[in-house]
């Protein structure tokens, strides 16, 4: 374990350094948090997966996967027509794991990285032998966004980059060999921002998506590249347009997910030229939105809606698809299917198996021979059967929601339980069904876990996600509040063994959880969590400032909403913490600054309170290394097994 402070840089460290606790007190909780016998490690949970992401190439001949280098995950590639041959790894990074990847074409592969955690990725390709690596946007404090990977042309793809303004994301056309940059339409003008390009199936760039006036949204469209873009239509931010596909026949026609007059997304057809909506919903849900489409590019079709509820589910518009779907889940049962990837004739797919209770495997099927082949289980170490299912529960808040959410009971039983109350971060995201070693690891170790998807998360209509707007500390924290005594009154929870532990706003919640409700939770671990909605909001990173308006509406207006912001704030509010707090921060955070973290340290030591605080240097809005990711949950265990499960 490196010293938390063990920087050798000129540059200044961020935060007040005289602020994280001691390597000795750090070890002491993560020896408590180790003792005991157990079948599995805290390792175990979290290494690295020995092969993950695979991803086919255009031309069907290789498969590229990423697995782990000197405790970093890199790229490696095998051919497809032998699975056993061993792999080559072609690069070999040993500061930062990959964040991603695509084929730029048969025989070469792009990917992103960023450094130490500040999410300003660059983008680097390689050839397929590990030959002519080149990093290909090499641009000081520059954030690259992938846009098209442009496979018809196997010379060049799109991407996004902010290096002309920190707030502003330009479409340039790159070389991947090269990195020559052709830029294909300007962004500068921070009054109306463009947030997103979006290319048609020949890789054209027809539409994109701006803000106007702050808070409204408003979606363009050309017919052809050489024309300029016009406003089709203008919505307030809370309806949403989002293109998902062009039609093959009609290239005026574009497939959208819209909310526009109504609650719930649907999937449904626009006509650009009328900028009218065409017939019927292709596909909508009476409960949840509907934002996702598949097609076929060979074929030239639409093959199918995907959605989620309790878990994701499909509604086929092809019969071609619906039969694979079915072929697969009969060859590999009680598992979810999930196809990953395909070459361009679309005869040879990659397929994920998974569950609650497994990250799965990936299998290799190929189309003409019938043939499904496995490649390989995700983390073979894990045994299916010694982790625990993840339910789908729903309870009601106090004015009357339905709250949906997802409950994890340990194998030592189901009553009076020691509980963690676990809030997902965003917090405009939701919860989804599926394996999630934080929760396998917590029950693993006897605590029952709930994920709750409080209002202002998205997927269940705009009535619930607005319902959250300026809500911070407020109703939605209620939401975790009701969670909590509807476990209580189940039987489920042990009141006096509650916990509550988040990530993000999840941190944030945490933090507010303690301070507004202090009676309820016996301990509270806040990870890269808001303290002070004020500061917060004044140290965002500088590409998110186009959505400044917008965040005024959802989080609040530091001056219009300056005294529910100050309620709504945990750190003014530190002498009603009663329960014990273990911090956790990445020095490197773009999205909750370092400052959030030790401005609640730092109020609470003032008091003569004891808190534990672990920042790492080489970290951001999360830790991603895996040797911190070892030890931050070490601590995590020792903490929750002091405050907990001995309480």
């Amino acid at each position: 374990m490196k010293k938390e402070n063990d920087m050798t840089s000129s540059t200044p460290l961020p935060g007040d350094t005289r602020l994280p606790s001691s390597e000795e007190t750090l070890r002491g909780l993560m020896e408590l948090g180790t003792a005991g016998d157990y079948p599995y490690a805290v390792e175990d949970f979290f290494r690295l997966p020995e092969k993950t992401g695979f991803d086919i190439s255009p031309d069907g001949k290789y498969i590229a996967y990423v697995g782990p280098y000197q405790r970093r995950q890199n790229l490696f590639v095998i051919p497809t027509a032998n699975l056993q041959q061993e792999p080559v790894q072609i690069t070999f990074e040993t500061d930062r794991d990959i964040s991603g990847f695509l084929w730029a074409n048969g025989h070469r592969l792009i990917y992103l990285k960023d450094s130490a955690g500040d999410e300003n990725y660059q983008l680097f390709a390689v050839n397929v032998d590990g030959r002519e690596a080149k990093a290909l946007t090499p641009f000081p404090n520059v954030r690259t966004q992938l846009v098209d990977d442009l496979e018809d042309d196997d010379r060049s793809v799109l991407i996004a980059l902010n290096k002309n303004n920190p707030q502003l994301f330009d479409p340039y056309r790159i070389d991947v060999y090269t990195g020559e940059l052709q830029q294909l339409a300007t962004n500068n003008n921070p009054a109306e921002p463009i947030d997103s390009w979006i290319t048609d199936h020949d890789g054209k760039l027809r539409m994109a998506m701006k803000v106007k006036d702050g808070i409204n949204a408003c979606l363009m469209y050309r017919d052809h590249e050489g024309e300029p873009f016009r406003e089709i239509i203008t919505t307030d931010f809370r309806e949403s347009i989002m293109p998902l596909a062009f039609d093959f026949d009609q290239p005026h026609i574009v497939y959208v997910s819209s909310n526009h007059g109504r609650d719930k997304s649907v999937v449904i057809a626009m006509d650009m030229h009328t900028r009218k909506e065409v017939g019927d919903p292709i596909y909508s849900h009476r409960e949840v939105d509907v934002s996702s489409l598949a097609f076929s590019k060979k074929r030239r079709k639409l093959t199918a809606v995907t959605y989620i509820t309790d878990k994701k589910h499909y509604h086929f518009l092809d019969e071609e698809r619906r039969n694979l779907q079915q072929k697969l889940e009969k060859r590999l049962p009680g598992k979810e299917i999930s196809l990953t990837s395909t070459n361009r004739n679309e005869d040879i797919y990659l397929v994920r198996a998974y569950s609650d209770r497994s990250l799965g495997a990936y299998h290799l099927y190929v189309a003409q021979e019938d043939r499904l082949e496995k490649i390989c289980a995700i983390s073979p170490w894990i045994r299916e059967e010694d982790m625990v299912s993840m339910e789908p529960v729903e309870y009601r808040s106090r004015d009357g929601l339905t709250i949906h959410g997802y409950l994890t009971l340990p194998k030592s039983g189901n009553k009076n339980l020691p509980v963690v109350i676990n809030p997902h971060g965003g917090p405009w995201v939701r919860d989804v069904w599926g394996y999630n070693p934080e929760v396998q690891l917590l029950a693993n170790r006897g605590m029952a876990v709930l994920q709750i998807n409080y209002r202002g998360s998205t997927g269940y209509g705009k009535k619930f996600w607005t319902a959250g707007f300026k809500e911070w500390g407020h109703k939605m924290q209620d939401d975790l509040t009701d969670g909590v005594k509807w476990l209580i009154e189940q039987g489920i929870a042990d009141p006096d063994r509650v916990a509550i532990y988040g990530g993000s706003y999840g941190g944030y919640a945490t933090l507010a959880g303690v301070t507004f409700t202090p009676e309820l939770y016996a301990c509270a671990i806040d990870y890269v969590g808001v303290a002070n909605l004020f500061t917060f909001m004044k140290t965002i990173p500088p590409y998110w400032m186009p959505y400044l308006q917008m965040m005024y509406e959802m989080v609040g207006d530091p001056e219009k909403d300056q005294d529910r912001m100050h309620a709504g704030s945990p750190v003014y509010h530190v002498d009603q913490i009663q329960a014990p707090l273990l911090v956790i921060q990445g020095a490197n955070d773009p999205r909750v600054n370092i400052d959030e973290s030790d401005q609640i340290v730092k109020s609470l030591r003032s008091r003569n309170i004891d808190v534990p605080y672990m920042v790492k240097y080489d970290e951001g809005h999360g830790f991603r290394n895996e040797e911190n990711r070892f030890e931050v949950y070490k601590v995590m265990l020792g903490f929750l097994k002091e405050h907990l499960l001995e309480h």
